[in-house]
Formats: structure tokens, C-alpha cells, sequence
């Protein structure tokens, strides 16, 4: 049922398709890559990803809002998308956690979002054109205008967006006290001294931070353009790179700080952009998938052994790229054979595609924090003993 005061808005794909529909967030023009999500929860986790900074989502479950918004359920401190898609919005949400409704909360911070549109269609195009650039207006209603506001953007591809999420200052992440976010047991005694890990921020998301800290861990957040020498006079036990926006190879200076970093040969784990960025500085490539992997149910695994994983990405490591290099493959996406997890042959380092943190999503690969825990304090015995 549309609202009979809701504004006309427009969708206009680069390759000229488009689509009518309404608006149910702020007015005014948005360009964008445009690309679905699968999942069937998590909306506002979406959202907040910064992951998704410089994209337009498309929802396929066709019913949004229901549960409005709230505080806790965000990964950053506000929307990083450039628009949303949806099919159905409902504007008055029932939840007892609910502060604001969706469409609210996108007016608040000028997110342009369009609904009423056949999103299953528009999916369908993106899978078998490939993602795209497109544009979502209130105002300019003409397809032909607004397609070409659309062709004079540029692609996702060699774009570095981690400049515009990643922090400003360096802080210590110290929410580690909400018992609704506490799952899993990390088996460690609260007087053992606190582990310390640097995690340099490409995009974090907060439970990223919430499962470090889950596990007693002191986490420093630092820049992405920290200079490595400075990341290093923390003297931290481990190091942990982060998930984030854009073309993983446009990140020269993450890349270059990463090379740097694995002389140290201290542990460090990577999750999304940064197991691509731990990939990049060992040998690797990347190249851009056709329309990228966004759900909660992708199946990732090696050896007669599957996890079911949260993922959201749109590049991945070529495989053949690996083969002269200190770097096997742990995982593989399972639908498409793409490389979903690394480690180093000798050293304490590994990375995955997927997100262990979820938010939303599966907790079947929590288990990777634990195995970097392990590292940590397999590492500083190490050593001890020699000291």
C-alpha cells in the first residue's frame, strides 16, 4: 500500500533500465554501484556498514522496516550507503527495541531510498548484466536525465573509498560490558595481562571490536594511513586488518603498510578488504566479481568441511595469483569456487573473505577470533622464553 503523500522517485541503471517508484527517505539525487542483499535480517547492520560506502543496496526480501531502527544495531555511527532499494516499506514498526521508524531514520541522514519497484526484476538484471552504476532521484523524473548523471559517474573499479571511512584519531575501543552481545566463551582468565591488538581501520565494523574485546583483548584503533613504525610502538601481540569499501588494489598506501607489517611477523588476521589488502602484500591479485556476494548464507569451506558465512564483498583474490607465493588457500566460496580464506605457510598470519562477526549473519566462524587469540599468546610465550 502507498502512502497517499509518499513522493514519486526513479531508479535509472547504467545500462538505461529503469524503474518507478516512491521515495521513503530523503529528497534530492543519489549515483551509486548498485547492488542486492540477500539477507533476510539485518537492514539497519547494512546500512551502517561502511563496507558499503559508495554503493545504492537493493533488499531482495521484499518486506522492510518492520522492526524500525535502534542504536545498538548500528556498525557505525551512521548510514555509510549511498541509497536503498526495497520492495515493501512499513512505515509504522512494532519492536520493542525500536526508537525510529526506517524511512525516519533515512530522512534523518539524508539517505535517498526509493520502494515500490519489482526488486526481484531488478536483481535479476544485476545478475545477469553485472553491477552497476545507477541513480535514485526525487527530483529529476526523466529517465534520459538522470541516466546520464548516471554514465558521468565512476566505477567502482580503482576507486579507494577508505579515506572517507576510515577514523580521524586513534582510540581504544572499550565497549566490552553489554551482555546482548556476548555469545561464545573465551576461556581465559580475566588476571592474565590483557592482550593488545592494533586494528587498523578500513572500515571497521563495531563487532568486529566487540568480539576482540569479548576476549579480554585491549584494541587500539588506529587510521588506515598509520605509518607502520607507528603501529609498532604499541608493541602489540597482534594485528588486526579490517573490512571496508572500494578496490582493495587502489589502497597503495594500505598495501604498502601491510608489506611493511609482516616483517614483524607478528600474528594478524584479516577480515573482507582486509584479507585482500594481507593478500595484495604477500603476491597476490585481485580482480572485481561480476556482482559480488552480500548475504547470510554463504557457504565457504575446504576438506569435507563447510561454514555457512556472512559476507559482503564485490572484488576477490585470483587464485592462480597465489601459486608463487608463501600464502594457501583455506576456504573457497563454494557457490563459485572464489577464494574465501588464506594463511601464511610458516607464519601466524591468515585472512577471510567472509565475516566471522556477522551482524548479521551466522555464527558458524567465530571460531576464527579464537584461533587469532591462540596465536597471540602462542606468540608472546614464544616470547618470553627466549627473553
Amino acid at each position: 500500500m502507498v502512502l497517499a503523500a509518499t513522493q514519486p522517485a526513479l531508479l535509472v541503471l547504467a545500462d538505461g533500465t529503469a524503474f518507478k517508484g516512491w521515495s521513503f527517505g530523503a529528497t534530492g539525487t543519489t549515483i551509486g554501484e548498485v547492488v542486492f542483499n540477500t539477507g533476510m535480517t539485518g537492514y539497519q547492520e547494512v546500512l551502517t556498514d561502511p563496507s558499503y560506502r559508495g554503493q545504492i543496496v537493493t533488499f531482495t526480501y521484499p518486506e522492510l522496516g518492520n522492526t524500525g531502527v535502534n542504536p545498538d544495531d548500528e556498525e557505525s555511527g551512521q548510514p555509510q550507503v549511498r541509497g536503498a532499494i526495497a520492495r515493501n516499506i512499513c512505515f509504522k514498526p512494532s519492536n520493542w527495541r525500536s526508537t525510529q521508524s526506517l524511512p525516519d531514520y533515512l530522512k534523518q541522514h539524508k539517505v535517498i531510498a526509493i520502494f515500490g519497484i519489482d526488486t526481484r526484476a531488478l536483481t535479476r538484471r544485476l545478475r545477469s548484466v553485472g553491477a552497476m552504476n545507477g541513480g535514485i532521484s526525487t527530483e529529476i523524473l526523466d529517465p534520459v536525465e538522470l541516466h546520464q548523471r548516471v554514465q558521468d559517474a565512476p566505477s567502482m573499479a580503482g576507486l579507494n573509498l577508505v579515506k572517507e571511512v576510515t577514523t580521524s584519531t586513534i582510540y581504544e575501543w572499550s565497549d566490552t560490558t553489554d551482555p546482548d552481545w556476548q555469545y561464545g566463551s573465551p576461556g581465559r582468565s580475566p588476571d592474565e595481562t590483557p592482550l593488545t591488538v592494533v586494528a587498523v581501520d578500513f572500515g571497521i565494523k563495531r563487532n568486529i571490536l566487540r568480539r576482540l574485546a569479548s576476549y579480554g583483548c585491549r584494541v587500539i584503533v588506529v587510521p588506515a594511513n598509520t605509518p607502520p613504525e607507528e603501529i609498532l610502538k604499541y608493541n602489540p601481540d597482534g594485528i588486526f586488518l579490517s573490512n571496508g569499501p572500494g578496490d582493495p588494489a587502489a589502497n597503495v598506501e594500505g598495501i604498502e603498510t601491510t608489506k611493511a607489517l609482516l616483517k614483524s611477523q607478528k600474528p594478524m588476521f584479516g577480515i573482507c578488504m582486509g584479507h585482500q589488502i594481507l593478500g595484495l602484500s604477500m603476491g597476490a591479485e585481485t580482480f572485481k566479481l561480476k556482482f559480488g556476494h552480500r548475504g547470510l548464507n554463504q557457504p565457504c569451506g575446504l576438506s569435507q568441511q563447510v561454514e555457512i558465512t556472512s559476507q559482503n564483498h564485490g572484488f576477490a583474490i585470483t587464485a592462480e595469483s597465489l601459486e608463487q607465493t608463501q600464502v594457501e588457500i583455506t576456504h573457497l566460496n563454494l557457490n563459485d569456487r572464489t577464494v574465501a580464506g588464506l594463511r601464511h605457510k610458516s607464519l601466524p598470519i591468515f585472512s577471510v573473505q567472509y565475516h566471522p562477526e556477522a551482524s548479521p549473519g551466522p555464527h558458524d566462524a567465530d571460531y576464527l577470533f579464537e584461533k587469532f587469540i591462540e596465536q597471540m599468546y602462542a606468540a608472546r610465550q614464544q616470547a618470553n622464553s627466549a627473553n
